[in-house]
C-alpha cells in the first residue's frame, strides 16, 4: 500500500488540492453571486477564478510537484506560466459557461438536492470544473514545473 501511495503520491495531491482549490472557487463565486446577483454570473466567476489560482499556485508550488525554486527569475517564470494555463483555462470555462448557460439554456435545468436549489449555471460549471482540473494538471506537471521537480 504504502508503494502504491507513493507512486501515485502527486496524482492523490493534485486531485486533493484540486478538490480544495474547487471549493475555493465555488465558496468565492457563491458569495459574489449572492452580492452582485445571478446575472453577474460571468464577473463572479472570473473573481472566483483569481482566487482559486492564488491558492492552487501556493499548493501546487510547494506540495504537489515539490518545486523548490526560490530564485526570483525562476518563480516569476512559474507564476508567469501558471497565470497564463490558468488564463487558458478560464477562458474555456467562461466560453463553455456562455455556451451552456445562454446558447443551451441550462438555466431552463434545476434540481433540489438537500434542499438546496442547484440552478443551470452550477450544472455547468461542474462540468467544466472537470474539464479545467485535467487541462490544468497537463500544464502544470509538462509545461510550468516540469524542470524544477
Amino acid at each position: 500500500m504504502k508503494k502504491l501511495i507513493k507512486k501515485y503520491k502527486e496524482i492523490i495531491l493534485y486531485i486533493f488540492f484540486g478538490v480544495l482549490t474547487t471549493a475555493v472557487n465555488f465558496i468565492i463565486y457563491f458569495i459574489m453571486n449572492a452580492l452582485l446577483g445571478e446575472k453577474m454570473y460571468l464577473i463572479s466567476n472570473v473573481i472566483a477564478w483569481t482566487g482559486a489560482v492564488a491558492f492552487a499556485y501556493i499548493t501546487n508550488k510547494i506540495w504537489v510537484f515539490e518545486s523548490k525554486s526560490q530564485k526570483a527569475k525562476t518563480l516569476l517564470k512559474e507564476i508567469g506560466e501558471f497565470f497564463l494555463a490558468r488564463l487558458f483555462s478560464l477562458g474555456a470555462e467562461e466560453a463553455g459557461l456562455y455556451l451552456f448557460v445562454e446558447l443551451l439554456n441550462f438555466n431552463a435545468f434545476s434540481f433540489s438536492f438537500f434542499s438546496q436549489t442547484i440552478t443551470g449555471d452550477i450544472i455547468a460549471k461542474i462540468i467544466l470544473q472537470i474539464i479545467v482540473v485535467i487541462l490544468n494538471y497537463i500544464f502544470s506537471k509538462f509545461i510550468i514545473f516540469r524542470q524544477n521537480k
